[in-house]
């Protein structure tokens, strides 16, 4: 997404407020609440972090400990207008940033699309690098080449995964997958139908892809606060499900 200035400018606006922000978040602090209790003093990298959303909430629930790099300076001067602690990195250098520094906690969500596989080893292993003994690497990431629309189109991602993907990604870094599920399970068909459509109007030349818009734009407020809902209850009542537009992961060394 980096170049995209229109994209960060929406998603600095919105992610506070947007459904599937606002439940990505949630899933981040469950992550953490499930690996160390009450404890909020942890070091904690968002690598890749954006506008800074997922700092903001975190440090808005008391963790102390929050570090971000992004390889935009969009996002990076969204982040500091926060006054978050965010450093511009190209992830493809992040073996040769501040190679002594280590976290209990790095959180690398909806990044790994940007990268084939050349690229994606060196990253995934300089993250597992910074990885304390313990420590985690949550990830949340693009599912199912069904879900591909003009959102991917409008943000530049180049890939979605299955899980097979990582277990065969993960082991030569150095990880091992914890716990995963697919989300927006629920959500999944009304969201196939829209992206299958926005392929077909492709195809027929209905639309061009420099006209493709992303997914970020706040629906009225009954139905962002029932989205939200919607996979709040998910998550609650199907702790692991099969498919959904969304692959989110904990990682461990």
């Amino acid at each position: 997404m980096i170049g995209r200035s229109e994209e960060y400018e929406k998603m600095f606006r919105l992610e506070g407020q947007l459904w599937w922000y606002r439940h990505l978040h949630e899933r981040v602090a469950d992550a953490l609440l499930r690996q160390f209790g009450k404890k909020r003093d942890m070091s904690i990298l968002d690598a890749g972090c954006g506008t800074g959303g997922l700092l903001l909430f975190l440090r808005q629930m008391g963790y102390t400990r929050l570090r971000g790099i992004d390889g935009s300076t969009d996002a990076v001067a969204c982040c500091h207008d926060r006054e978050l602690p965010v450093s511009f990195v190209n992830l493809n250098d992040l073996a040769d940033f501040e190679p002594t520094v280590t976290y209990d906690v790095i959180v690398c969500n909806d990044v790994f699309c940007y990268f084939l596989d050349a690229d994606l080893l060196p990253l995934i292993a300089a993250l597992a690098n910074r990885l304390k003994p313990g420590g985690i690497l949550i990830s949340n990431n693009n599912a199912f080449r069904a879900f591909r629309g003009e959102h991917d189109l409008a943000v530049g991602i180049v890939r979605r995964f299955v899980l097979s993907d990582f277990e065969r990604l993960l082991p030569p870094c150095g990880l091992k997958r914890q716990s995963s599920t697919y989300w927006s399970f629920v959500l999944s068909l009304p969201i196939v139908l829209v992206r299958q459509w926005q392929q077909l109007q492709l195809k027929l030349g209905w639309h061009t892809p420099a006209e493709a818009m992303s997914d970020v734009y706040l629906p009225s407020p009954w139905l962002n606060k029932m989205l939200l809902g919607i996979v709040r209850a998910e998550q609650k009542l199907l702790t692991r499900t099969p498919f959904g537009s969304s692959l989110f992961m904990v990682c461990g060394k």
